[in-house]
C-alpha cells in the first residue's frame, strides 16, 4: 500500500519517520513541501495543509483514503471526494492530546503577554530589576471563540487561575456553560457582546465560509481598548490589514498568533514589527499530541489495509 504525505520529510516534529517505523510494510512518499501534483498510484493521502481540491481529486486513480493527521479539513474538497468514492477521516483533537497541547500554548501566550515578553529582554540588557510591570490573569475576562476540543481544553485549564471565562459557540446551551464553568455563553451572533467584555480574545475556530475574517475592522472596533487577541484556529479567521491598522493604533495591546495567512510566513511579514508572540503552527506539536495523531493516523491505515471499516471522523 503506498501513502503520499504532502509534507517535507522532517515536517511535524519526527511525525513521518515515526508512522514508517509503525507501519513498515507501507510505502510513504512524503512530498517538496507542503503540497501535491498527482495522487496517482497511491491508495491514501496524508495531507497536512496541501490544498485537496476537485482537480488534485481528479488525478487520483485508486485513491481510497483521505487522512488527515489532526483535526482540519476545511482545505479537502469533501463533495469532490465523495463524488470520487474517496473516504475522508481526521484525528479529532480531544482524542489525539492535540488540544491540550494547543490550549497549553493559547495560555502560554496570554502569560507572555500579560507580562510584557517583548520588553523582558531589553530591562535585562539595562540592568532593570523589577520591570516591566505585567498583568495578572486572576480577574481577567478570557472571551473564548470556538468551543470545541481545543476551546475546552482552554476552559479547564484557565479555571484555576481564576479568570472570568465567556465563550460563544453555534448553539448556546446553559448545561454545558455549567460544565466548562463558563460565567456566560452566547452563540456566534453574540460575538460583540464577547469582544466588548474580554481582555484576551482566543479564537480556536476552523476557517470555513462562516468565520473567514471573522475578526474584521467592525469586530477589532468592538473589542476593549488594550485587549490582546490569540489566534490557535487558522490564520484566515482574522482579516489581516485591519489586524494590522488595530496593532498600529495600540487598540490592541498585542496578540499571540499560531496560525498565519500564508504559511509558512515570510520572515519580513510586518506583523512581526508589532508586540506579537509568534510560533511556526507548533500548538499541536508536542511528544504527547504527535503520538496521539500517529496512533490515530495509523489505526485508520491499518484498517484500509486490512479491509476492515475506516472510522470517518470528520465530525
Amino acid at each position: 500500500m503506498r501513502v503520499l504525505i504532502a509534507a517535507d520529510e522532517h515536517a511535524w516534529g519526527g511525525l513521518i519517520p515515526a508512522i514508517r517505523q509503525t507501519l513498515p510494510d507501507m510505502e510513504f512518499v512524503a512530498s517538496a513541501g507542503h503540497a501535491a501534483e498527482s495522487l496517482a498510484g497511491f491508495d491514501a493521502l496524508i495531507p497536512g495543509m496541501c490544498r485537496v481540491d476537485a482537480r488534485l481529486i481528479a488525478t487520483a486513480d485508486r485513491l481510497k483514503l483521505v487522512q488527515q493527521a489532526g483535526v482540519g479539513l476545511e482545505g479537502v474538497d469533501l463533495e469532490a471526494a465523495k463524488r470520487a468514492g474517496i473516504m475522508v477521516a481526521n484525528v479529532p483533537s480531544d482524542h489525539s492530546g492535540n488540544a491540550d497541547s494547543v490550549a497549553e500554548l493559547g495560555i502560554w501566550m496570554m502569560i507572555g503577554l500579560a507580562r510584557r515578553q517583548h520588553e523582558i529582554a531589553d530591562c535585562l540588557a539595562q540592568h532593570k530589576l523589577g520591570q516591566p510591570i505585567g498583568l495578572g490573569l486572576m480577574g481577567k475576562t478570557v472571551g473564548l471563540v470556538g468551543l470545541g476540543g481545543i476551546g475546552k481544553a482552554l476552559a479547564k485549564r484557565l479555571a484555576p487561575f481564576g479568570m472570568r471565562m465567556i465563550g460563544v459557540k453555534r448553539e448556546a446551551d446553559e448545561a454545558f456553560a455549567r460544565e466548562h464553568q463558563l460565567d456566560w455563553l452566547g452563540t456566534m451572533a453574540q460575538l460583540p457582546e464577547l469582544l466588548q467584555q474580554a481582555d484576551f480574545v482566543v479564537l480556536s475556530l476552523p476557517d470555513n465560509a462562516e468565520t473567514h475574517n471573522i475578526i474584521d475592522a467592525n469586530a477589532l472596533a468592538q473589542m476593549k481598548q488594550d485587549s490582546f487577541l490569540i489566534n490557535l484556529g487558522r490564520g484566515g479567521l482574522i482579516e489581516k490589514h485591519a489586524f494590522l491598522a488595530a496593532l498600529e493604533s495600540k487598540k490592541l495591546a498585542g496578540a499571540g498568533l499560531d496560525v498565519f495567512w500564508q504559511e509558512p510566513p515570510d520572515p519580513q511579514d510586518p506583523v512581526f514589527r508589532y508586540n506579537v508572540i509568534a510560533t511556526p503552527h507548533i500548538g499541536g506539536v508536542t511528544d504527547i499530541s504527535l503520538a496521539g495523531n500517529i496512533k490515530g493516523i495509523c489505526d485508520n491505515l491499518r484498517r484500509l489495509r486490512d479491509g476492515d471499516a475506516v472510522i470517518d471522523r470528520k465530525a
